[in-house]
């Protein structure tokens, strides 16, 4: 398992011990105060006695390059930040699939849709979830509404009180 840290922060500890093991300090002493296994603080030893401190020097993230360059992710963000509409979508609602198309299309490289919401997370994007109303909703008419005319209902409900044949539900007693 890969210890937590930077590549910067765990070389950084690997030259804390070796300097802590110049002072003559002991492998058991060095592991109990960087908070290793004393294994570990053996393995850096020997590879600072045989290669020196650059034996020790964070080595490079190996990994597959990323299809899209530094550029092309900053004009992605822009382009998600400008609207799906902007991008020739009927509408304005980005999903993961009409990112990925936009992609292919303006850029030549495919992605699968759930690697492209990982794209966007790591671009500083979220989940949103679109609140469904209608685009004709007057806010103002609902407001008159819940203030004037559900008071009313509302006052007529509580007038009315219906008995109940149940002692649990107020409800109105009809046989099946």
């Amino acid at each position: 398992m890969r210890p937590t840290g930077s590549a910067a922060e765990l070389e950084a500890r690997r030259l804390r011990a070796v300097d802590l093991l110049r002072d003559g300090k002991s492998n058991t002493e060095v592991a109990r105060l960087i908070g290793v296994d004393v294994s570990r603080v053996k393995r850096w030893k020997r590879a600072w006695s045989q290669g020196g401190v650059a034996a020790l020097a964070a080595k490079p993230n190996r990994g597959r390059p990323p299809r899209l360059t530094l550029e092309q992710m900053q004009a992605l963000s822009s382009l998600v930040r400008a609207g799906a509409q902007a991008a020739g979508f009927r509408t304005d609602l980005w999903t993961c699939r009409r990112v990925a198309q936009a992609i292919r299309d303006r850029f030549g490289v495919t992605y699968h849709p759930d690697h492209v919401g990982r794209i966007l997370h790591a671009l500083g994007f979220s989940q949103q979830k679109p609140q469904r109303r209608a685009r004709q909703r007057d806010e103002a008419a609902i407001e008159k509404w819940r203030k004037h005319v559900w008071r009313r209902i509302k006052k007529r409900a509580d007038e009315l009180k219906l008995s109940s044949c149940f002692s649990m539900k107020p409800a109105s007693c009809s046989s099946r």
